[in-house]
């Protein structure tokens, strides 16, 4: 469905199709989701969950501009985790907003203060020309040193009182997801998603399909059938993932329960690094990994560029 419909003191509002509720509105940059939790309003006060792609920056002043108005930076940030993808945009946004804090899961500080890259990602898992490309996708560390406060299982955030942290490792080590307890709703980060992100025919059109992490990234694939068991046993009714639409309704439990039941069959690869034995991570960063599984880079790459080709076009002709 392209937008829900949310009931409010006898009044209907209208969600777009990342959108979780009223107050937690979604965009889409490229790929990836991006989160602002908030009343909207001129002034109101407002976090944001991740920072998108390097390109992400300008798309989140302009969405933060139409529902918190003009010279409003947020009250804080929140980062499910440190992927290219999720904090790309952050040092950009940080020259304009200056010392907004950083919340950020212990594990996932050595990437964040510039102590350690993350574990590589894993091309050899295939599933299709996202992971396949995946080996040209950045793991260096990101450098906000004092600026991102840790924050563990079940903390409240003070910028956000009534949501908890979960921490949902597995496809980053110190991944986290947000809950709150009221309306069931979820931000779940890359624990789940809501369309095959291995697939770059399934990023650019959004096909609506419950999934595990995306692949190439996850390190740790039973942890991440753990933190997917975690979420389910809240019982959300409303999600947004980091990856494909909002999901909406009272079959969300069921459909989390097929994707656990279904994990090592449909989810877990059949080659690939991680999928024998995870990489061991610490709050200093990476311990030990298991060795890489041989890949044709060469392969990779050809196929890396025509989809970049074809992602550059797509984009391109929807700003027209």
């Amino acid at each position: 469905m392209e937008s829900q419909m949310t009931a409010n003191l006898g009044t209907s509002v209208e969600l777009g199709p990342y959108d979780i509720a009223e107050d937690v509105r979604g965009i889409k940059n490229i790929f990836v989701n991006i989160f602002f939790i908030g009343e909207a309003q001129p002034g109101g006060k407002w976090v944001l969950v991740d920072a998108g792609t390097p390109s992400g920056a300008d798309p989140i002043r302009q969405k933060a501009r139409e529902l918190f108005g003009e010279n409003n930076p947020p009250q804080a940030i929140v980062l499910t985790h440190g992927h290219f993808d999720h904090a790309g945009s952050l040092e950009s946004l940080l020259k304009e907003w200056g010392d907004v804090p950083i919340y950020a899961h212990p594990l996932e500080l050595p990437y964040l203060q510039g102590k350690s890259h993350y574990p590589p990602p894993d091309p050899a898992v295939g599933g299709g020309a996202m992971a396949y490309m995946s080996w040209m996708f950045p793991t260096s560390p990101y450098n906000f040193g004092d600026r991102v406060r840790a924050i563990s299982e079940n903390d409240t955030i003070p910028e956000l009182p009534d949501w908890r942290v979960i921490h949902t490792p597995g496809h980053a080590p110190g991944h986290i997801s947000l809950f709150r307890e009221s309306d069931r709703a979820l931000i779940a980060g890359d624990a789940f998603t809501n369309t095959n992100q291995n697939s770059a025919v399934a990023v650019m059109t959004q096909k609506e399909e419950l999934h595990g992490p995306p692949a190439y990234f996850t390190f740790d694939w039973e942890a991440s059938k753990r933190s997917i068991q975690k979420l389910a046993a809240l019982n959300p009714t409303a999600a947004g993932t980091g990856h494909g639409k909002a999901i909406h309704g009272i079959q969300l439990p069921q459909l989390l329960e097929d994707l656990i039941h279904n994990f090592e069959k449909r989810e877990v690869p059949k080659g690939g690094r991680y999928v024998k034995q995870p990489a061991h991570t610490d709050e200093q960063g990476i311990v030990d990994m298991p060795p890489p599984v041989s890949f044709h880079v060469a392969r990779a790459l050809g196929i890396g560029l025509i989809v970049g080709t074809v992602l550059f076009l797509f984009g391109s002709g929807r700003k027209r």
